[in-house]
Parts: structure tokens; C-alpha cells; sequence
């Protein structure tokens, strides 16, 4: 692998680790690890390596190709680097789990952290997953389907636009974009749009996005920041400023020696550093400040509730979830959508602050009294897989779904059914007799042969 560094960043990096200089160099030559987290609703723990600080992490011996793993796009795991898996320690060491949290996670796609946090927050919980360009928030949008959680909103909004909900939130991740040094293994791209200005550029970008997101973080609520770089000026400077600027205090956390992490200090701040020498995992920082300043916390006060479907068609429905009784079925013209019942008033009030692109689980197009199932309640954790039909596919089968092309199943069943694949739901197919219609989205066809 190319190990020509840019001269500055080289330099730099020389003098922040001394005699580690040369192990940081030699793991530049080696590929990076293949990890993976699977989705504890879909899949059951692998015969692999354990990532040590994340229960359902895990490495593989060598890189597959997931695009042609059917159990990949039906949302059984997560592709992820294993230092990112970290995450996982800042939220179980700084928030209690077994309260309602209203999370947002600031800039969320792809998706790898909101999926992660809806895998650790409880069900009454709600996490608000961000992203302000909206071809990525389309890939996050996608990802958080396959995850299949219904306590969830997708939103595309600025970060200043969370100022119109002071005090809301529990707490606020903030995966900033930077300057990516932490992934020159992994890109090498990364390293010919490395440059002094730009990592100048990222710390400015990301003081703006905390700063514009700190209000709608509550009084004792907690921030973790993260990237994916080693600079000082993009992560230890930028603690020490928002100290400078907000009142806060660095939670420490917990950590196994064995892991390889650096535990840094800076001023009154505290951050823990990942070098891919040290950790099998890429570059990486992160930090867990808590909010000491007051701040007045607004309430959720939505001007109009949602509208509900007839009782016939929520009938209807009520056959297709599990677990029904902690939903409830609302109304977006003739979409009908599943939300949990918990979070339905602050679901109606997001819905009015901010650009949602996507709330709870989308369950059907109601089309006259025909009701025409929407991907997302095939990939639901919350189908009822039990009282629909379906249809089971080898994985041959399941890549020709998934390609979007005719399938060749023999069945004696008529309408609607989930195409699965290993007990997982792939999506939906229309049986009409003499053939199937294969109802997965366009957009989301493997194009790979």
C-alpha cells in the first residue's frame, strides 16, 4: 500500500508519535480489518472475533462481498469500522438506558452511528437522525429502513435549525466532518485532499456545528464528538474552545488497557485517541462532555395532532405488526405510517420544526380500500411474519429479487407477500397466478453481477 504521506501531515505525525512512528507506518502497509455489527433484532451472534468494546461487533477474517449477501441488504448487520464501534461505551457509561431519551445524531449518514443507537436506546426512546445534504440523507434514510425500528425520524435540516427546540434533547452525537487522516489507510484518496487549509477549513466547520447545536442540548445532557482524524486543531482545540465558550465537563470513561486506546488530557478536557498500530481499527477521536450550563427546556406542543385511518383499514393493519398494542397508525395523504405511541406528540411537534424526510415505519399506500405494502414494513423488526404470506427464496432466488428481476417461484397463493430469505424479509412481491411481480424499489437494486 502507498505509504507517501502529505510532507506536513508526515512531519506532524513524526513528532506527535516519537517512537510509535514507525509501527503507525508499518500498519499503513497492511489492509485495514473487515468488521461488522450485526443487528441483535435480526441476526444471532456469528462464529468471529469479538470487537471488545461492542457486544455485537465483530471481525472477519477477510473481506466478502456484501453486496452479494442477501442477509446484508435485508438489514441483518452493519458494515462498520470497529473504532467508531466505540460509540457503544460513551452511551453506556454517560446515559441510562432504561429511561425515554430523545437523541439526535447531528450528521448521521450514512447511517452506521443511528443504527448503533437504535440498537442501544430503549424502544420508548426517540432518536432524531440527521443529515443536511440530501443525496446522503436519501442513504440514510435507506439504511435506517433495513434497520427496522420504528423509533426513529429522518430528518435534513442545518444544524442551526436545532435551536428552535432549546433543551430538548438527552443527548446529541456529533460525528463531524474533518479532515479524514484517520482513513488514509482505508482511502488514499483522503490524502490528496489532506491539506493545512482544509484541516483549518473542517476545525472552523465544526466549531460552527457545535456551536449552532449546543442550545438543544438540556441542562445535563450529554454531547459526544467524534472524527475521524488525528489533528489537534479538529478535536482536543475544539474541546478547549467549547469549554472556553459554554459551561461543560469531560466525562472519563472506562477502558480496558488491552484495547489499545489513548486517553488524552488537554486543558480541563479529556478525549480518547485511536491509532490503527495500536487498535485493530482505523483512525479515530472521541469525547463525552456533559452540559453544566442552565438552559430552559422547551416542551413538545405540536398545533395539530396527526390524523388517523379509517378503523376497517387500522383493523386491517393490525393483523401485519407485532406487538400492536405500543403503536399507533397516522395519516401523510394516502401513506399510512406506524409510530410508537410513546412518541407521538413529539413526532407531530418535530414534524412542524423540521424538514422530516421519514417518521416511525411506512406501512402501506391506501389506494381506494386497497391497501399496497410499503418496503419499509417488510424490513420492519415489527412485522408479523407469522400472518402474512410469504414466499421462501434460495439465495439464487433472493440476488434475482434483490436485481430487481422476474422470479421463477411455483406457488398456488394470490396477492401480497414477503420474498424472504433465510427467515429474513427481503421485501414485497405481488403473486398474480401465472407470474410474481417483484415489487423491490428500483432504487435500491444491486447492480453487481
Amino acid at each position: 500500500m502507498n505509504n507517501y504521506f502529505p510532507p506536513l501531515f508526515e512531519a506532524r505525525m513524526h513528532a506527535l508519535l516519537s517512537t510509535d512512528w514507525e509501527p503507525f507506518l508499518a500498519a499503513h502497509q497492511h489492509s485495514p480489518p473487515v468488521s461488522i455489527r450485526i443487528n441483535p433484532k435480526k441476526s444471532k451472534a456469528i462464529h468471529a472475533a469479538r470487537i471488545p468494546w461492542a457486544e455485537h461487533g465483530y471481525y472477519l477474517d477477510s473481506r466478502p462481498s456484501f453486496t452479494l449477501d442477501p442477509s446484508f441488504h435485508a438489514g441483518a448487520y452493519y458494515v462498520q469500522d470497529a473504532s467508531s464501534l466505540f460509540l457503544e461505551q460513551a452511551v453506556k457509561q454517560s446515559l441510562d438506558l432504561s429511561q425515554p431519551l430523545r437523541v439526535l445524531d447531528l450528521c448521521a449518514a450514512p447511517g452506521g452511528k443511528s443504527t448503533h443507537l437504535l440498537s442501544l436506546i430503549s424502544a420508548d426512546s426517540l432518536l432524531i437522525a440527521n443529515e443536511v445534504i440530501g443525496s446522503r440523507a436519501t442513504i440514510l434514510s435507506e439504511n435506517i429502513q433495513k434497520w427496522g425500528h420504528a423509533n426513529v425520524v429522518v430528518t435534513n435540516n442545518d444544524p442551526e435549525d436545532f435551536q428552535r427546540l432549546p433543551g430538548y434533547f438527552d443527548a446529541i452525537v456529533v460525528d463531524a466532518p474533518c479532515s479524514g487522516e484517520g482513513l488514509f489507510r482505508k482511502d488514499p484518496e483522503a490524502m490528496t485532499e489532506w491539506s493545512p487549509e482544509a484541516v483549518e477549513r473542517c476545525s472552523q466547520r465544526q466549531r460552527r456545528i457545535l456551536h449552532d447545536s449546543w442550545p438543544s442540548l438540556k441542562q445535563n445532557g450529554i454531547l459526544i464528538y467524534s472524527t475521524c482524524t488525528y489533528n489537534e486543531k479538529e478535536n482536543e482545540d475544539n474541546l478547549v474552545w467549547l469549554q472556553q465558550q459554554k459551561g461543560l465537563e469531560s466525562v472519563e470513561l472506562e477502558i480496558n488497557p488491552s484495547w489499545g486506546i489513548q486517553k488524552i488530557n488537554k486543558g480541563n478536557s479529556t478525549g480518547y485517541r485511536f491509532f490503527p498500530h495500536a487498535v485493530q481499527g482505523e483512525g479515530f477521536f472521541m469525547a463525552v462532555l456533559r452540559k453544566t450550563e442552565e438552559e430552559t427546556a422547551i416542551r413538545a406542543k405540536p398545533k395539530t395532532s396527526f390524523a388517523s385511518p379509517a378503523k376497517k383499514i387500522a383493523d386491517s393493519l393490525r393483523e401485519w405488526i407485532e406487538d400492536v398494542s405500543l403503536f399507533s397508525f397516522i395519516l401523510h395523504g394516502e401513506l399510512i405510517l406506524l409510530i410508537p405511541s410513546s412518541s407521538q406528540t413529539d413526532i407531530a411537534w418535530l414534524s412542524e420544526k423540521l424538514k422530516v424526510l421519514n417518521k416511525g415505519t411506512a406501512l402501506a399506500t391506501q389506494k381506494h380500500d386497497k391497501l399496497v405494502p410499503e418496503h419499509a414494513l417488510a424490513l420492519s423488526n415489527h412485522v408479523n411474519k407469522h400472518t402474512l404470506s410469504r414466499i421462501e427464496l434460495t439465495k439464487e432466488q433472493a440476488l434475482a429479487y434483490l436485481r430487481k428481476e422476474n422470479l421463477s417461484v411455483l406457488t398456488e397463493k394470490h396477492g401480497f407477500a414477503l420474498a424472504v430469505y433465510e427467515d429474513l424479509p427481503l421485501g414485497w412481491v405481488n403473486l398474480l397466478g401465472t407470474r410474481i411481480n417483484n415489487l423491490y424499489p428500483s432504487a435500491w437494486r444491486i447492480r453487481h453481477l
